[in-house]
């Protein structure tokens, strides 16, 4: 089965942060307008700005197009604009609440039905029209908006973080999921990688971009268009900084998969398509995932890249700089790569105990991200079905596993964590090994018998093993931020900090609540061999937990099944994908 390794986006993700961004370039008496309308409004005062009255774009001649990334933002001032995105079940459709603030207590509003269809942002929020020099319509489009792309602060006494996820969910499988602008701060409606590019031919245009009419009354948002002045300027891959220029293309973050992060060199991807199915430009410098940010979730990861990466102020920074963008103080980008949670500095000793404390709850996805490959040149005359799954952890608790290596040994002894209502650690117990994975594609040390995938017959009955039963754990995606004790900020969220060098002595990995796991169907054991199997119905599971060696709140909502319909002849078999429920997403 033929696989390839992706490099790592700016996504997820994924961009709010912890400092002050160059948003601040809106002028003091904006500030102060906004500042004394918000005293008086009981909900959030909300804004469209534009962070510069004119940008610069570059349409390539070699693949032609043009990203509006306009640098509008949308502000909130008084309360934070905040969006609880749901659904009880599969069987349900996705139903959005506004967590108004009055008097320092909060209280749930329901917003129309339908309005939201997915996680993805709130659809056709921005409306943009662009015209050329003379004046002429060229262009007119309507863009979703995720309230949680690049964030920053518009003024020095806003909050200094904000406690808002970095991006909104792309796991069609996602459960709920929480979307805000904190108060004081603006975010990004750039669409990122929900939208496609627009041929526009070198020279100077006109862009208007306003809140759609049904947005503005819902959420009180005043009739107030921003314009800006864009100049599309035309170049070649053949020139000298061209491949560099290429790559820092306005982009989503990237994700355990290549397409939903930043460039980055952090490691290989858990994501993608299909196997044999090398990705387009674009896909291999805007990665996917459910919220990560640049160099975020390398190696796992959900098949659609994230919004937009870095703020336009920013953007105009860096290419001023030449050089790469980070966090550092006083910036925010999105860029920041999620630091390792260090394990204990020994293993630990005494009596294992399970003490009476909240634990984590590990539930599967249905699979999704369903294909047919063959071996390629590796392993001629096969056929394989390869799909895409997650494990999530619907809490109330973390699950911490650490590892341990004895001097000389190839594995590492592994133990599960238990914590207290303060975080204190109260208990450990053995859970098991973790094993070096030097395969293309891991490269990283795996925590055994964390989940199972097998292929059941019409009957349900076990017909087809995957050989993959080692994880290394990591958050990629968002699979449920309404659920108990939710981290809306995770770490370990980047494989290439989570799980270990070849030579580490010891690992913790670390599965947040309301954060999945999510591995794509090019990784290498991700697939069935389907060979000789004969065509019917079958089903896909999931099964987290299989050994049962984690403790756990519930271990009756482990498995997960997902329906397939093999056919075709050897060489050229096929599957179809029946939705599950609601969800139609193979």
């Amino acid at each position: 089965m033929t696989t390839r390794t992706r490099t790592t986006r700016l996504r997820r993700p994924l961009l709010a942060g912890t400092t002050a961004i160059a948003v601040m370039a809106v002028t003091a008496g904006f500030v102060a307008a906004t500042s004394d309308a918000a005293k008086a409004a009981t909900g959030p005062h909300l804004s469209l700005i534009a962070a510069s009255s004119s940008i610069t774009v570059t349409s390539w001649k070699e693949d032609p197009g043009v990203y509006l990334d306009l640098g509008t933002y949308l502000t909130a001032e008084g309360t934070p604009l905040e969006l609880k995105v749901t659904r009880k079940s599969y069987k349900d459709p996705v139903a959005i609440t506004q967590t108004v603030y009055e008097g320092g207590k909060a209280r749930a509003k329901a917003l129309p039905n339908g309005t939201v269809k997915d996680f993805s942002g709130l659809p056709g929020f921005v409306e943009i029209t662009v015209t050329d020099k003379a004046g002429k319509q060229v262009l007119s489009r309507a863009e979703s908006f995720c309230p949680n792309n690049a964030s920053g602060r518009v003024r020095p006494d806003a909050p200094a973080t904000s406690k808002y996820p970095e991006s909104c969910p792309t796991n069609p499988f996602t459960l709920g999921s929480v979307w805000g602008v904190e108060k004081g701060w603006a975010a990004n409606t750039y669409a990122g990688s929900y939208t496609q590019p627009v041929k526009l031919a070198a020279g100077t245009y006109t862009a208007k971009v306003s809140v759609a009419k049904k947005y503005r009354d819902l959420f009180g948002i005043a009739n107030k268009p921003a314009t800006v002045k864009v100049t599309v300027a035309e170049r070649s891959f053949e020139d000298g900084r061209g491949a560099a220029a290429r790559t820092a293309k306005p982009g989503p973050h990237a994700g355990h998969g290549a397409a939903h992060q930043a460039p980055s060199t952090a490691g290989a991807a858990h994501a993608g398509h299909g196997p044999g199915h090398a990705p387009t430009p674009a896909q291999a410098t805007a990665p996917v995932t459910s919220g990560a940010g640049p160099s975020y979730n390398v190696g796992h990861g959900p098949l659609k890249a994230a919004p937009p990466a870095l703020p336009w102020a920013l953007k105009k920074q860096q290419a001023a700089r030449s050089t790469d963008v980070g966090d550092t103080a006083g910036r925010t980008d999105g860029s920041r790569k999620a630091p390792a949670l260090g394990p204990l500095s020994e293993r630990p000793t005494g009596k294992p105990s399970v003490p009476d404390v909240p634990k984590p709850d590990l539930r599967s996805l249905p699979a999704y991200g369903i294909t047919i490959s063959d071996g390629g040149k590796d392993v001629p005359g096969k056929d394989y079905l390869a799909f895409s799954a997650n494990v999530w952890n619907a809490g109330p608790a973390q699950l911490v596993v650490d590892g341990f290596r004895s001097p000389g040994k190839a594995t590492m002894d592994a133990y599960q964590y238990f914590y207290d209502a303060k975080g204190r650690q109260v208990g450990y117990t053995p859970t098991g090994t973790m094993e070096w994975d030097p395969r293309p594609g891991h490269v990283h040390w795996h925590f055994t018998d964390f989940a199972s995938y097998r292929l059941l017959k019409a009957d349900k009955k076990e017909t087809v093993r995957s050989g993959k039963e080692a994880f290394c754990l990591a958050n990629t995606d968002a699979v449920d931020y309404t659920v108990k004790n939710a981290n809306w900020h995770p770490y370990n969220t980047d494989l290439a900090t989570a799980c270990g060098q070849e030579n580490s002595i010891s690992v913790r990995e670390v599965l947040d609540v309301g954060s999945g796991d999510t591995y794509t169907q090019d990784l290498p054991g991700q697939s069935f061999d389907i060979t000789d199997l004969p065509n019917g119905t079958y089903y896909i599971q999931v099964l987290a937990n299989p050994e049962n060696r984690l403790k756990e709140t519930s271990t009756a909502n482990n498995s997960a099944l997902r329906k397939v319909e093999l056919g075709g002849t050897p060489g050229k078999r096929t599957v179809r994908v029946p939705a599950h429920d609601l969800v139609n997403a193979n």
